[in-house]
């Protein structure tokens, strides 16, 4: 009788290669390679639509040299504006000329920022908050209210304001957690009904005297914010950029406390994986949702207060939220709702919107290509296996699969063999 020969050990995996298989299916290569690939779409679109690469593409065939220089210069003079339009200016006479470009990304990321880690927060809790739109043009309004119609010492005036704005945003958007929370009524309708109502009700506002109006005139702005009450400048008044983004930077680092260090972050993550199991480990998973809502309106109303007191302080109207409120969904995706992964998407796309004017203007690239690239980001990141199979990366996916077909292997091999050893001894 014979008996069936012990399978031979699979030595573990190296350390190299373990590490390999973490970062190339982790979920920030996904992120750099659907930027990555963003970029490339994005340069076809730009060729394509090139007036000197339809010209040389009519003699392809004759002298495909021409096209295939047409397409180079179209495609690196994009890139390149959009670079020197976001980063640094190469071709300015002073240094200060030169970081310029790299001040309004910041300028531009810090609203961004701020509304990004309001969506990513939700996004943990399990909640989709799409009605960024209508926290910040509220707290835009008590933000902006305080900061033209009262008088009061700097900082008090600024502090006020700053506070006045960040509680608006954070009860516009409770009143979804509540709705949530008490009636099961989904966020993500209450918050889209709650952007048409606050843009309606500030629109009304600024055309009726006395409230937002600017006294004295009949346009649909508001008066110009009082000094007192004004964001200082960090790095001068020939920079745009100001005391905002010191509190993104600090908003990131109380999120990122929050969620990774406090209890409170211990129960919104447990809320978003299973709500359910939260509920019978004892979290009141209600108050989770009340409380979510609330902090994630605050840093969307952080954004419009930026916006108030910091970018455009010379009057707003009803269309200060720049579609941020909507830009800061596709933030929280490419940050995968982490805190610092959302700082550096917020940069990403303010200098998508830095340079993309530039890039228009230096090679007549049309801005929408940049909207395209921003859409194409948030399309690779929504399909992680797609760009795995581009890349040729290992997916997780399949690795189970093979692992599960493995198992089942081994368990029929294993039947097999007492079967066989059963018979034997008999």
């Amino acid at each position: 009788m014979t008996t069936p020969s012990e399978p031979s050990e699979v030595p573990p995996p190296s350390k190299w290669h373990d590490t390999f298989r973490r970062i190339t299916q982790g979920n920030a290569i996904i992120s750099v390679l659907a930027v990555l690939l963003a970029l490339i779409v994005g340069g076809i679109l730009i060729a394509v639509t090139d007036e000197d690469v339809q010209a040389a593409a009519k003699y392809f065939f004759a002298r495909p040299g021409d096209t295939i220089t047409a397409v180079w210069n179209a495609v690196w003079g994009a890139y390149s504006a959009l670079f020197q339009g976001a980063v640094y200016n190469f071709g300015a006479p002073t240094f200060a000329r030169a970081i310029r470009p790299l001040t309004e990304t910041l300028t531009f990321a810090t609203p961004l920022i701020a509304a990004g880690l309001g969506v990513a927060l939700a996004f943990r809790i399990g909640m989709f908050n799409i009605g960024g739109r209508g926290q910040m043009l509220m707290a835009a309004a008590a933000a902006g209210y305080i900061g033209f119609a009262w008088d009061l010492p700097f900082p008090l005036h600024m502090i006020v304001a700053l506070l006045a704005g960040l509680i608006a945003g954070a009860l516009w958007a409770g009143i979804a957690g509540v709705l949530k929370a008490t009636t099961g009524a989904h966020e993500v309708i209450v918050t889209i009904m709650l952007n048409y109502v606050a843009f309606y009700l500030i629109s009304w506002m600024l055309r009726t005297p006395g409230l937002l109006q600017a006294p004295g005139s009949s346009n649909p702005k508001t008066a110009p914010m009082k000094e007192t009450a004004i964001f200082p400048d960090l790095l001068g008044p020939q920079f745009n950029l100001h005391f905002g983004f010191i509190l993104s930077i600090a908003a990131t680092f109380l999120v990122a406390w929050i969620i990774n260090r406090s209890s409170l972050g211990f129960k919104f993550r447990a809320v978003g994986v299973n709500p359910n199991a939260a509920r019978v480990a004892g979290i009141n998973v209600r108050n989770m949702y009340i409380y979510g809502m609330l902090i994630s309106g605050a840093l969307l109303g952080l954004a419009g207060v930026n916006q108030v007191l910091g970018t455009i302080t010379t009057g707003f109207s009803a269309d200060i939220d720049a579609g941020i409120g909507f830009d800061a969904i596709t933030v929280a995706l490419l940050g995968r709702s982490t805190p610092w992964g959302t700082f550096a998407a917020g940069i990403l796309f303010g200098a998508f919107k830095a340079g993309g004017f530039s890039m228009q203007a230096a090679e007549q690239i049309p801005i929408e290509i940049v909207a395209v690239v921003q859409s194409l980001i948030v399309l690779f990141i929504a399909a992680p296996p797609l760009v795995r199979t581009i890349f040729f990366l290992p997916s997780p996916e399949r690795d189970r699969r093979r692992a599960e077909k493995a198992r089942q292997k081994a368990l029929k091999a294993e039947v097999k063999a007492d079967t066989e050893l059963e018979g034997a001894a008999k």
